[in-house]
């Protein structure tokens, strides 16, 4: 998947793309940076009409390229190294998001089939 980088583009709808190949995943904005492994910074950006030229320092365009081998880690690090923005990845676990801080290096693949297993689990476990 190839997703359109520019100062113009909005939040939900670059969050919209990603969740449309991973449906178990959810890509988060911040405005200020988080330390590998570390849990993510508090000054999550709430809203997500704003677009990125808002969020972002570099405020530059391209495309980046999200292929499902990639971890976790080497997400983030494109968004932050090249467009300068702060990005976390979640992971669905039934009815609530995760971070993914603890398995940060598995791939974009993998963590959305997790997602999937263990929210698909919990959901035939309420209906007994």
């Amino acid at each position: 998947m190839q997703l359109e980088i520019n100062d113009h583009r909005k939040i939900h709808a670059i969050q919209h793309e990603f969740n449309q190949l991973f449906p178990f995943l959810k890509i988060e904005f911040f405005s200020k940076p988080h330390k590998t492994g570390g849990v993510a910074s508090v000054r999550k950006i709430h809203s997500d009409t704003k677009t990125l030229g808002e969020c972002g320092v570099l405020h530059k365009k391209g495309i980046l390229t999200v292929m499902p081998g990639m971890s976790v880690t080497e997400l983030e690090a494109n968004f932050r190294d090249v467009y300068g923005l702060e990005v976390r990845v979640y992971r669905k676990s039934g009815k609530i998001w995760l971070e993914t801080k603890q398995t940060e290096k598995w791939s974009l693949e993998k963590q959305n089939m997790q997602g999937e297993a263990i929210t698909r689990a919990m959901e035939e476990e309420s209906e007994h």
